[in-house]
């Protein structure tokens, strides 16, 4: 009898548990595909509840459903490292102990490495640094066209070439995705300024649309299927960009098939009927009072909160466009919060600092190397002098949503210490950014005419200078919130160096920036180096370039014109940069950066693509496959490349492609294909890049559609937009 209890208690149990698992929820099971557990939420939710996923519940969160179980998204800047934590609903700081991260370079430099390894290995650290700090968005990569030398936020994006941006683009969401981390691709679209960038209208041709600041985008979407999008502040053909029904419905959502959610930029809201019906999902930042409003919940006056409600329930916003919004939140909730098997991250590693370190050290660009003045060794010179406060100012401080609490950051100066001794570098401040600096020394220290006689005599009595200056993350230099005021370098750097080279013309000047400078020293001085904003290794990898243990190896993804007016955007006058407070019109059209300079036969100061190396390199003619082509087909490129030089060095090499005769203005080249080469001292290899020849179409705004002309195209090697080795002639039919 007693077994026989037993063994119905058993069967009873079993039922119970079979038909408990039965009535588990599809949207809980995480062996049931995305879309299945989607609709199954969507279906179980009040209307109230789908509003509720639209729009933020915190500084930095947005809604949940905490009745079903549905966890909040919690997001994070920046691009370079994860942001702080700071509080609930003001920007300060939280007060954490355990929020000091890893600081990577600044975008500019990945994509000066021209090497999309790279930028697989930055998106996977920074997305295990955000996945540990239990985030579900990281606010970046930004891909914004680099079209004027003034934008405060060009540190921030990928160059001035669309193609270099879509290749550097996805290797990166990738990366930061794999650690169920959604990477957040910024600033949708055409936020290529801060002055006026609340308002300012852009107006554009579809073909400079399409063909110029699209493709990164597009590309982020496509191929590397980045589950979030932010929408820039500005307007396009007057409508602003977070409810652009151009932008978000027709190009993001119908014609790319993007299946993430459109998060605005913080306030990048403005009207709930045109946020509801244009393409919004989740509306962040629209008010800074929130809780503090002593209002019951602040953020229920956002446009897609209550405002939003109300016109659901009058009809005067059909339910299907809330659905659609709320599958979107959960499709990104689904893929990062409640997704199975989520890595746990790590934070603040050695793997991290060494990611860091390399991708600075592949980004750095050598300029200008007059009879190899670098690199400078160990040991070659008993004292050097450091001259300017680039060299210990702390660069990942400032700047807006990109500043970051990091857990140590080498300075320049610690890391030409640590490099060549303590005892053989002399340090003089040579110039002062402004009351910042005030808190570590004494007001009259910073005297300008002391500091440069302090600086004269450190350089008087060294056997080498380095000076280390450029722009910084201050308001009107490389900064959110405010574009640059001059193209030159601020705070007196140029006097400076004028009086240094009076006493000593052994001098290289070693820029840190996210921008072009003007160089009117640049024929007086031996060494130019482009250094960026380095992150958390900067010190230890410019070091390591200029001692000759790293090659550099860095092509700038921007070119450098020689002053300001040769720029496409600023030859045209203010109304094409910055505008007239209103409008702006992009009157360069197609013809951006090197396209401009190119196709205008403008000599720039330095040349997109453009970086030397301490070796050298020979290309062989450039071949390809065969001579005719359909448009369906892809051109096999093939070259060899012999490190002629010494030492063993990487090249960037590149594939830039013309149409001699078309219908259309077309520029003199457009780069189409590139590939990181690294060769031993004496090696040969030969190069090989595959060309899609629909890849050589333009945007024909007559029919709306890409056109790949029939007829001669020619495609040529090149180091850069300006140093072309060979090309070749094929028939496209």
């Amino acid at each position: 009898m007693k077994k026989l209890k037993t063994a119905l208690f058993c069967l009873l149990l079993a039922g119970l548990q079979t038909n408990a698992q039965s009535m588990k929820p599809i949207y809980l099971d995480n062996s049931q595909p995305i879309e299945r557990r989607v609709e199954d939420a969507l279906s179980r939710m009040t209307l109230e509840e789908k509003v509720a996923l639209c729009h933020a519940q915190s500084k930095f969160s947005s809604h949940g459903v905490p009745r079903l179980g549905i966890p909040e998204i919690w997001m994070s800047d920046g691009p370079h490292g994860v942001r702080e934590e700071i509080q609930w609903d003001s920007w300060g700081n939280a007060g954490f102990t355990n929020d000091s991260c890893t600081a990577y370079p600044a975008l500019t430099c990945l994509a000066a490495t021209f090497n999309p390894e790279m930028s697989h290995a930055y998106g996977v650290a920074i997305g295990e640094e955000a996945r540990y700090r239990r985030k579900d968005i990281l606010l970046g990569p930004g891909v914004n066209i680099y079209r004027t030398p003034m934008n405060g936020r060009n540190f921030e994006y990928m160059g001035e070439d669309p193609y270099l941006a879509s290749v550097m683009v996805v290797p990166y969401i990738k990366g930061v995705q794999q650690n169920g981390v959604a990477a957040c691709v910024k600033h949708f679209a055409l936020n290529n300024q801060e002055e006026w960038r609340g308002h300012i209208n852009v107006n554009l041709s579809d073909r400079a649309l399409y063909e110029i600041y699209l493709p990164a985008f597009k590309a982020a979407v496509e191929e590397g299927k980045v589950w979030s999008i932010m929408g820039s502040y500005n307007q396009l053909r007057g409508q602003h960009c977070c409810h652009n029904d151009l932008l978000l419905n027709k190009i993001l959502k119908t014609d790319w098939q993007f299946d993430g959610a459109v998060v605005t930029d913080w306030g990048g809201a403005y009207d709930t009927k045109q946020a509801a019906l244009n393409g919004l999902d989740i509306e962040m930042g629209s008010y800074t009072n929130g809780l503090s409003s002593k209002a019951k919940f602040g953020y229920e006056d956002y446009y897609l909160a209550k405002p939003f409600l109300d016109l659901l329930k009058k009809g005067e916003v059909p339910v299907s466009v809330v659905d659609d919004k709320a599958r979107r939140v959960l499709r990104l909730i689904f893929r990062t919060a409640m997704t199975p098997n989520r890595p746990y991250g790590r934070f603040v590693c050695e793997d991290h600092s060494a990611t860091a370190r390399k991708v600075a050290e592949e980004g750095i660009v050598l300029l200008k190397n007059d009879k190899q003045f670098f690199p400078v060794p160990v040991g070659k010179y008993q004292r050097i002098a450091v001259i300017g406060e680039n060299a210990t100012r702390s660069v990942t401080e400032g700047g807006g949503s990109s500043t970051l609490k990091v857990k140590y950051e080498v300075s320049p100066l610690d890391g030409f210490i640590s490099k060549y001794g303590k005892e053989h570098v002399t340090y003089s401040m040579g110039y002062a950014s402004g009351p910042s600096l005030y808190d570590r020394e004494e007001p009259s220290k910073l005297n300008a005419d002391s500091l440069i006689k302090a600086a004269v005599e450190t350089a008087k009595n060294a056997d080498v200078v380095y000076f280390v200056g450029g722009l910084n993350k201050n308001h009107f230099q490389d900064a959110e919130g405010g574009d640059r005021k001059n193209y030159s370098l601020p705070y007196g750097q140029d006097k400076l160096i004028d009086a240094i080279l009076k006493v000593n013309k052994n001098i290289a000047i070693i820029l840190i920036s996210g921008n072009a400078v003007s160089m009117p020293w640049v024929k007086d001085v031996p060494a130019i180096v482009q250094t960026w904003y380095l992150g958390s290794e900067g010190g230890n990898a410019i070091a390591n370039v200029l001692s000759g243990a790293v090659n550099p190896s860095g092509k700038l993804p921007f070119s450098f014109p020689k002053k300001l007016e040769d720029n496409a955007a600023h030859s045209f006058g203010k109304i094409a940069y910055p505008g007239d407070s209103i409008n702006e019109y992009y009157k360069e059209d197609i013809l951006v950066g090197y396209r401009w300079f190119d196709t205008k036969k403008i000599a720039p100061q330095f040349a997109f693509g453009y970086g030397l190396s301490y070796t050298t390199f020979e290309y062989g003619k450039i071949t390809t496959d065969k001579t005719t082509y359909k448009a369906d087909e892809t051109v096999k490129v093939s070259f060899t490349l012999k490190n002629t030089g010494k030492v063993d060095g990487a090249e960037a090499v590149q594939v830039y492609a013309s149409q001699p005769k078309a219908s259309v203005i077309r520029p003199a080249k457009e780069l189409k294909a590139f590939k990181k080469v690294f060769l031993k001292a004496g090696e040969t290899q030969t190069v090989s890049v595959d060309v899609k020849v629909k890849d050589l179409a333009f945007y024909n705004e007559k029919n709306m559609s890409w056109t790949v002309e029939p007829g001669e195209f020619v495609l040529r090697n090149a180091a850069s937009s300006a140093e072309v080795k060979s090309s070749v002639a094929i028939q496209v039919k």
